[in-house]
């Protein structure tokens, strides 16, 4: 598997209003759920290979809000699919490049998922996204 663009995550202020312009081309919500431990709302909207990622945050003390306040709505990460997470970690770490958290942690859907700090990607947030293993 080569690697791909997972999804783009966009912080939104609302999702109840943003959600609607990506309706108005004719996309839909694939899925909308609460990921507590990172005080979000989700919604992915699928295109083509690829998806969107609409986040909101829950909680004022969110990364998503300290994003939204610092730079105000916009693209907060690009994810790379890739085929073995713990293995792409381990080569990061090896090679010196600041991770977010060591700790991979479970996401939206499910996904296994490790964030790299933009100080190591030419200032893009980075996440780190284990392909889905379909039985």
């Amino acid at each position: 598997m080569s690697h791909t663009i997972d999804h783009l995550g966009i912080a939104v202020k609302s999702l109840e209003h943003a959600r609607k312009f990506y309706e108005q081309l004719g996309l839909t919500i694939a899925s909308e759920e609460v990921v507590p431990h990172e005080k979000v709302k989700v919604a992915m909207i699928t295109l083509g290979e690829s998806r969107i990622e609409l986040l909101e945050a829950t909680s004022a003390d969110s990364v998503v809000a300290k994003f939204l306040e610092k730079r105000g709505e916009g693209l907060h990460h690009v994810a790379i699919q890739v085929p073995d997470l713990a293995h792409a970690v381990e080569t990061l770490k090896a090679n010196g490049t600041r991770l977010i958290s060591e700790e991979i942690k479970v996401g939206a859907g499910g996904h296994r998922y490790v964030f790299v700090h933009p100080s190591s990607t030419g200032g893009v947030l980075l996440e780190l996204v284990e392909e889905q293993k379909h039985l």
